[in-house]
């Protein structure tokens, strides 16, 4: 069977309707010959996420609409370890560790994260394969160190840079200026070997309308890196919205229109060397 992430909009629902009707699907999994594994709830977006281990989406649709009658808005095809790498779980927690109605406290949003590491391809040039190799694991560790502190979670490495997930804007922040800082201080004691990164952030729900997994927060965080000069943090509004109060230096650069999007897009830098 394949496993589907669906989304539910649940206007004024609380944390413990939905928990509710979790275990109403778990009453009835047998019946269909499905398997509820989790779930995430959004209240303040009224936003619900199931994970779901079925034979189709049609299935699903039944079994929700006989359990409580919330039919989901979407329903898309995962891969487990995706969702794993993304949201921390694939599955409810222990009982004895966790009450069932605890799950809905993580909401699904997330920060997402890219770095990329300026003139990588030109390492093995400049300064040979051995050389090359080791200031590529020198980069790895530096912002592995980081994801570490800041409770980011590594979704991919593309060799030259990361993708991360963080359930707090603040951590994802804070860990994009503590990354930066590394770098700094590497590269003021290693003048001769210099790394320089760019980072972008954006967040947002697992499932969008028609979209794919966190699909628009990815796409706008990969564009952001893109468009970010070396040693710059680049941050969609998104972000931005959630640290009004946190006195961080962010300056607005205006709207940019990132490729891959109909809209312009308005970009906000963090001056992490002021943070």
């Amino acid at each position: 069977m394949s496993v589907y992430m669906d989304r539910h909009y649940i206007e004024g629902a609380t944390q413990h309707a939905v928990a509710d009707a979790h275990q109403k699907d778990l009453a009835l999994q047998d019946k269909y010959n499905i398997k509820f594994l989790t779930y995430w709830f959004d209240e303040a977006r009224c936003t619900a996420f199931c994970l779901i281990e079925a034979p189709n989406r049609k299935t699903i649709e039944q079994a929700h609409n006989e359990a409580h009658g919330s039919v989901p808005n979407e329903v898309l095809e995962v891969d487990p370890a995706v969702v794993d790498a993304f949201l921390g779980r694939i599955k409810d927690p222990p009982q004895n560790d966790q009450k069932s109605a605890d799950i809905a406290i993580d909401a699904g949003f997330r920060v997402i994260m890219f770095t990329d590491l300026k003139d990588s391809t030109l390492m093995t040039t400049l300064y040979g394969d051995i050389k090359a190799l080791h200031l590529l694991h020198i980069h790895n560790a530096l912002t592995r160190n980081s994801f570490k502190a800041h409770r980011g979670r590594e979704v991919k490495h593309t060799g030259d840079g990361f993708m991360a997930s963080f359930v707090s804007v603040s951590d994802a922040v804070e860990c994009a200026i503590d990354i930066q800082k590394a770098f700094a201080v590497y590269n003021q004691e290693n003048p001769g070997t210099p790394l320089t990164l760019r980072i972008g952030l954006s967040a947002g729900e697992p499932i969008e309308e028609h979209g794919d997994l966190f699909g628009k927060a990815v796409q706008l965080a990969a564009r952001l890196c893109t468009h970010a000069e070396p040693a710059q943090i680049l941050v969609a509004k998104v972000v931005f919205d959630q640290c009004e109060g946190k006195k961080l230096p962010f300056l607005d650069l205006d709207e940019v229109t990132p490729k891959g999007f109909d809209q312009p897009i308005r970009v906000y830098e963090l001056d992490w060397a002021e943070a």
